[in-house]
């Protein structure tokens, strides 16, 4: 049977058809609908959802299987979904409501699960009996892959570790703790981080270039993001221990992750080595749509 896969993005609805033999046979990325209301928007987001299976099915003239990749989790005790910055879809029946929208049974996951499981299955952690799969965008998100099953856990946070505490005085979080790790090693904490010293305004890209250029302020700012992004990542190495770590998101460009920030992790790692392989992803932005996929496998 071929499968459907749909990564639900804050800004893109992506979606693929996957052959039996892993051949993409379609794809397709339309607008996240953002109307005037949430309950507008909420309604919009399954429609389009919705529409898109329907036009795959009928261009490869079969029904499919359907995974979907989701921003949040859904909740085990009320199957609700929550931790979402698609605030939309926060406290909503989702998988519930698209199962009615679509008259059959459907698979959803976190999007840095789906990613980790694309990666995992045939992309940088193809070779690993395990993988934790880390997204470095917007956000912060975390996915366990083992024998390429996706871990979720009792509770369905297996792999959450974007809002464990890092600095119990940091920045204020979404979420309403402090010093979270979204808060320090996404892409708007690192420019936070830049803005709070410097007072102007630049992107990940531009504070790595000022780098270059020799800026004080620049060169503080990435020592500390090379730290926190050490400790992070060295505390799910210490309690998870995983085959291998893949970086994904747009922070996963800079190359200093895989060198300085390796060098990074080691100092706080329990083990007299550290072989750990941090590993950039292979797939970009196709790996979540790939692993919603893969979520009927």
């Amino acid at each position: 049977m071929n499968r459907i896969g749909i990564d639900l993005g804050g800004t893109k609805i992506e979606g693929i058809v996957l052959s039996e033999n892993n051949k993409i046979l379609k794809r397709t990325r339309v607008p996240t609908p953002k109307l005037t209301d949430e309950n507008s928007t909420y309604r919009a987001i399954l429609e389009t959802i919705r529409d898109l299976i329907e036009r795959f099915e009928q261009q490869t003239g079969s029904m499919c299987s359907i995974g979907i990749g989701t921003p949040g989790t859904q909740s085990s005790l009320t199957g609700l979904m929550k931790n979402s910055n698609t605030a939309c879809l926060n406290n909503r029946p989702l998988l519930k409501d698209l199962e009615h929208h679509l008259a059959r049974e459907i698979r959803l996951a976190n999007d840095a699960n789906c990613f980790a499981l694309s990666e995992a299955k045939d992309g940088a952690g193809a070779n690993y009996a395990s993988v934790f799969g880390i997204i470095m965008g917007t956000g912060v998100g975390g996915g366990i892959v083992i024998n390429n099953r996706v871990h979720t856990g009792s509770m369905g946070i297996g792999g959450e570790w974007g809002h464990n505490q890092l600095l119990e005085d940091g920045p204020v979080c979404y979420c309403g703790r402090k010093g979270c790790v979204e808060t320090l090693i996404s892409g708007p904490g690192l420019s936070a981080d830049y803005k709070r010293s410097a007072g102007t305004d630049a992107n990940p890209s531009e504070i790595i270039k000022r780098v270059e250029q020799g800026d004080a302020i620049a060169i503080e700012t990435i020592e500390r993001f090379l730290t926190y992004f050490g400790r992070a990542v060295a505390t799910v190495i210490n309690i998870l221990d995983p085959h291998s770590v893949v970086l994904g998101g747009g922070l996963s460009n800079l190359d200093i992750l895989y060198d300085r920030g390796r060098q990074a992790i080691e100092p706080y790692i329990f083990s007299d080595s550290f072989t750990t392989p941090i590993l950039k992803n292979q797939h970009g932005d196709s790996s979540g749509v790939l692993g919603a996929a893969y979520l009927w496998e």
